[in-house]
């Protein structure tokens, strides 16, 4: 399977056996991989407290949404590998998302041009620096009081693991944004990125042991440092862990939101296969048996739902915005129909709407993670 910088290369296989086949560092990168960025050049405010401590969480994503935020993707890790069609299926999820609610999309300076070219007009463009297109785990998370006042909260950005260097735009990302649009953001000490958690807006937040504790990502720093760090930066009260997201995965190291969602309070979709040979079949029941064993933050069981897991896209990779949830879909007929009618069971007052997501897949995510 193609990807960029061909990571997935061959049914999962890595292609490239060390970084050397990437572009070189700059001189401005963090010295190491867990380095926090210089966030004080951007001129944004930086908060040294903790959202825990003072009143505000990530809310769920089912809430009413501002905006939609989506970064247009630059060729620096796509040239090569389809630039030209991850454009497209970037601009079908934007024009799509833009019909139901706002939509501010990020573009580099030098690509500005072809973005307008191609995006809705309704799209509002903002130009800033960078080196990838998975807004996901680049952008603000953003968080809420119950006053309504808005805060964004910062996981440290690495590259996925310090894989597709230089990675100094992306890093820096959130904290620019935050400082265009006043808004104060609090650092969380913790290298991850944003589809490397669920939460459910109720104090819960669900992750994999194998992307927060890969050694790619936080090296020699303990679980129990990690999870406090999480509650503390995402004002949450309990964290779930499961033990090893989908594979293969050599980008993301085993993103929760490849392979569940929360699709309510205490309600969680999780990918399954009957396939005993399949590769997942042992992850994902060791991943249901986790979350049927556990309580929420509320001290709830969970409901666990079953959504089939396909092969050419993840389904599971949606994205629900006002009024609508926004699907990856293969345009097989086979595989997208149980999906996507399990979808509208669960989503019945939103329109489920289906968009091709294959070039994503082969870089690596889908709808979720570019939003």
């Amino acid at each position: 399977m193609p990807n960029r910088r061909q990571f997935l290369a061959s049914a999962g296989g890595v292609a490239c056996s060390s970084l050397s086949c990437c572009a070189e560092e700059t001189d401005d990168e963090p010295e190491t991989a867990s380095a926090r960025p210089d966030y004080g050049k951007t001129g944004m405010k930086l908060v040294e407290s903790t959202p825990l401590a003072d009143g505000f969480t990530m809310p769920a994503k089912w809430d009413k949404h501002e905006a939609t935020i989506m970064v247009f993707p630059p060729e620096q890790n796509w040239k090569g590998y389809g630039l030209r069609e991850a454009r497209q299926e970037w601009k079908t999820v934007a024009n799509t998302i833009s019909e139901v609610e706002p939509v501010q999309m990020v573009v580099d300076p030098r690509d500005a041009k072809i973005a307008q070219k191609l995006l809705s007009s309704e799209i509002e463009l903002l130009e800033l620096p960078v080196n990838d297109g998975w807004a996901r785990d680049t952008a603000p998370l953003f968080l809420k009081n119950t006053k309504g006042e808005r805060r964004a909260a910062g996981f440290i950005f690495n590259g996925w693991g310090a894989k597709f260097p230089p990675f100094k735009d992306d890093a820096l990302l959130k904290a620019r944004l935050c400082a265009k649009w006043n808004v104060p953001m609090y650092p969380i000490n913790v290298v991850a990125e944003g589809g490397g958690v669920l939460v459910d807006g109720e104090g819960t937040i669900i992750t994999t042991e194998e992307c927060l504790l890969h050694k790619n990502r936080n090296p020699g720093v303990d679980k129990a440092t990690i999870e406090r760090r999480l509650l503390d930066g995402l004002g949450a009260k309990k964290v779930i862990w499961l033990g090893r997201g989908l594979t293969p995965d050599p980008v993301t190291d085993g993103h929760i939101d490849g392979m569940a969602a929360y699709v309510g309070p205490g309600s969680v979709l999780l990918h399954s296969t009957m396939h005993k040979s399949e590769p997942n079949y042992k992850i994902l029941a060791d991943a249901k048996r986790r979350l049927k064993e556990a309580t929420d933050a509320k001290g709830r069981k969970l409901e666990v739902i079953n959504l089939p897991l396909a092969k050419e896209v993840g389904h599971m990779n949606f994205y629900i915005c006002n009024e609508a949830v926004v699907v990856p879909t293969a345009g097989v007929k086979r595989d997208d129909d149980k999906p996507l009618g399990i979808l509208r069971e669960i989503f019945p007052e939103r329109k489920v709407i289906g968009v091709s997501s294959v070039i994503l897949a082969e870089g690596g995510g889908g709808v979720h993670c570019i939003t």
